[in-house]
């Protein structure tokens, strides 16, 4: 635990100016990203008495050990930048929202010829109009089925399309008039486009023309006594009808609009979104989050602008946001949310009328979504707390292991062998810090020695890391004044948002070891006889979480005794004598830890052991999935993979041309030269490539006795 004044700057050093600011572990990670628009008069909030500070900012400052600013021109560009860092560096004392759950959406893709309509989930793509968030898949669906009697646009996916093309057949929806069947001529191009773009004007709340359009048809029809032709217009007016139905309107004024409501206690905070288009709500969202840091109502509403728009443009950022509590600059906010639009956007808080109720029923399934949330975790933050509890007491640990690494090798009778590891933060996995090897050190199938080799390749890395940031050396820190030129700042490097002419400052902890080189440029640095440093990090020591950095609490390894001993070996050739080993032997699901004959043996109801299973269940999931992709990437493998210069087209170009790998084999040199785009020189090569390649044993399917033949692409069918 750091005291603040350690690594406090003096109150000179800091700017007066906007400013975005991080604050560092002793590792190096950037835990909090925070903006201000005085950030002298900011930073000294955190760097009062500790009895002053919220418990989550004391927690926050006393992990810290140090701190680094960077100046922007607008409070705007701040905002830009804070966003862009908390999703860059992921800080663990930010607040950010946990998506309840994966939305559909209903997506129109018009960067198709045809334009096909389904159900999409996950990041958006450009040129595709989304319809959404729904709350379920099934509902879009259902709302597709409706309106495919009126807009008869394509939903099958690109190989029905194809082989529909290909038969001269439609499938079953063309037939029955729910596709206008573009894939057998039915329609040109332009025609199924028109029906897509009517498809999206309905969705976009545009309903009332068509409707009109049908009802003039239908009566035209029956007085020209088309009574057939009239029954099916009354029959696809009903169903675009119903289609509105299952979003009644809830402003008259066929407003657009996005309404936005919290809930919250002092751990915890749920947001609840309701997208209103066209007066109806089209969509609805949800999110919660812990309260990592000291945070208001103003400042959730804040974070969730940030997320909810932080990556959208044009229309999907509405016109209208309404929310229970302006942000600290609300001016600052809608400047950067007009900015995303592109127009105009008008943030407030509803006062009377339909809006403050549609703002009471938001609010309402916020408090309904935090008691749901809290229901369920609150068994899961307890049993969680439990199981390591259970495991410190086991292994004899002096405190918890919040940080667990866990390492599984795979391989298939000693071919392919390749290892994982996974990582597990206060029980739960933390998937962007899995990391997979190849083993390299020696050939064939010997678990004990794979062990050995990958255990001490990333515990290397560690130790690499440690050195890299001076974690082991005090540098002298450098001495003058240096000037801070023009130029690009720290945040030029982060995406680009802000900082042109901006300075950068960081303030570190005297005596950790922390580097301290000279000063960067658009640095200032303190006087020779200043304890406190202040410079301009390498671009990359930029605070993401790196690759092998942070070192666990406690080692897993999926095995029994010689495996453990293993690990503990390579710990020990490192000289790392503070990082517990244990292993987790599948046969009867006994811990092994390290010089013991004899096992921990876990009850097994016991927490404890569930947690170390699911952690060592995870490890051989991720390996086996590995080994699995290296031994398919190696049985597609060709030898024309080998021939310098070929690239994709013209491997294909061959394959296409001969048909087959084994009669390109066959082929001479001047047979290859007649296929277009390859010459002499490379015809030769791709000679030159099989006759060095030994003819292979025939592949046999183990399961059927088959022989498989390579086909196109040198690939074993």
């Amino acid at each position: 635990m750091a005291d603040p004044s350690s690594y406090r700057p003096k109150p000179g050093q800091i700017p007066d100016s906007p400013g975005v600011y991080k604050f560092r572990d002793e590792h190096r990670r950037v835990i909090y990203v925070g903006k201000a628009k005085n950030l002298r008069q900011r930073l000294a909030n955190y760097f009062q008495d500790l009895a002053g500070l919220h418990p989550r900012t004391r927690t926050m400052v006393t992990t810290a050990a140090s701190v680094e600013w960077t100046v922007v021109s607008t409070e705007v560009e701040a905002l830009q930048l804070e966003y862009s860092w908390i999703k860059e560096f992921d800080p663990r004392f930010n607040v950010k929202y946990r998506d309840d759950k994966s939305y559909p959406y209903l997506a129109v893709t018009l960067n198709e010829e045809f334009p096909r309509v389904q159900v999409m989930r996950g990041a958006k793509k450009k040129g595709v109009r989304y319809f959404g968030p729904y709350g379920h898949a099934w509902a879009i669906r259902e709302t597709v089925d409706l309106m495919l009697r009126v807009f008869p646009v394509r939903t099958c996916s690109a190989g029905v399309f194809k082989n529909a093309e290909r038969t001269g057949r439609p499938c079953l929806l063309g037939y029955i008039g729910k596709c206008s069947a573009p894939c057998v001529g039915r329609v040109t191009p332009e025609e199924h486009r028109d029906l897509a773009e009517d498809f999206c004007d309905f969705m976009a709340g545009r309903t009332g023309t068509y409707i009109r359009r049908l009802e003039k048809d239908m009566m035209q029809a029956a007085e020209e006594m088309e009574y057939e032709r009239a029954a099916r217009l009354r029959d696809d007016a009903e169903a675009l009808k119903r289609a509105m139905e299952k979003s009644a309107v809830v402003l008259a004024d066929a407003t657009d609009a996005d309404l936005i409501a919290v809930a919250e206690d002092e751990l915890e905070a749920a947001v609840q979104i309701f997208h209103v288009r066209g007066g109806r709500v089209r969509g609805q969202r949800g999110w919660v989050t812990d309260k990592v840091e000291a945070v208001d109502t103003a400042g959730l509403v804040e974070h969730a602008l940030q997320q909810l728009y932080g990556e959208e443009t044009g229309d999907s950022v509405p016109k209208e946001v309404l929310v229970p509590a302006l942000p600290e600059d609300p001016d600052a906010v809608s400047q950067w949310l007009a900015g995303r639009r592109g127009s105009q956007v008008s943030l407030r808080i509803p006062q009377r009328g339909d809006k403050k109720d549609l703002m009471g029923t938001v609010q309402r399934n916020a408090q309904q979504a935090l008691g749901l949330h809290k229901t369920k975790r609150a068994s899961d933050l307890t049993t969680r707390s439990r199981a390591l509890e259970e495991i410190a007491e086991a292994l004899g640990l002096d405190t918890a292991p919040l940080r667990v690494e866990c390492f599984d090798i795979s391989h298939l009778q000693g071919d392919d062998v390749v290892a994982s590891m996974v990582v597990f933060e206060d029980g739960l996995a933390r998937k962007s810090e899995y990391r997979r090897f190849q083993i390299k050190g020696f050939e064939g199938q010997d678990d004990v020695r794979s062990m050995h080799e990958v255990i001490g390749r990333r515990f290397k890395r560690y130790l690499q890391e440690k050195e890299r940031t001076g974690e082991w050396e005090d540098t002298p820190a450098p001495t003058g004044p240096v000037p801070a030129p023009g130029g690009t700042g720290e945040a030029g490097g982060t995406g680009g948002t802000s900082g042109t002419g901006g300075t950068s400052g960081t303030a570190e902890t005297p005596g950790t070891g922390e580097p301290t080189g000279e000063p960067g440029p658009g640095t200032v640095a303190p006087a020779a006889q200043d304890p406190v440093t202040v410079r301009e990090e390498p671009r990359e020591d930029d605070g993401r979480p790196k690759r092998f950095a942070y070192p666990p609490q406690l080692v897993v390894v999926d095995g029994g005794q010689p495996q453990v001993a293993a690990a503990k070996r390579a710990l020990d050739e490192l000289g790392i004598d503070d990082i517990a080993v244990c292993g987790l032997a599948k046969r009867l699901e006994e811990v092994w830890v390290p010089d013991d004959d004899d096992p921990v043996v876990l009850p097994r109801s016991s927490e404890g052991l569930y947690l170390l299973q699911r952690i060592r269940d995870e490890a051989h999931r991720f390996a086996i999935t590995y080994q699995r992709a290296k031994r398919a990437k190696r049985i597609r493998s060709s030898p024309l993979d080998d021939v310098p210069g070929l690239g994709e087209t013209r491997k294909q170009a061959l394959i296409k041309h001969f048909g087959s790998v084994k009669k390109l084999r066959q082929a001479t040199i001047d047979e290859i030269c007649e296929v277009p785009g390859i010459g002499r020189r490379t015809a030769e090569s791709v000679a030159a490539a099989f006759a060095a390649a030994a003819p292979a044993a025939p592949a046999v399917n183990t399961a059927t006795g088959e022989i498989i033949e390579e086909d196109d692409g040198g690939s074993r069918t």
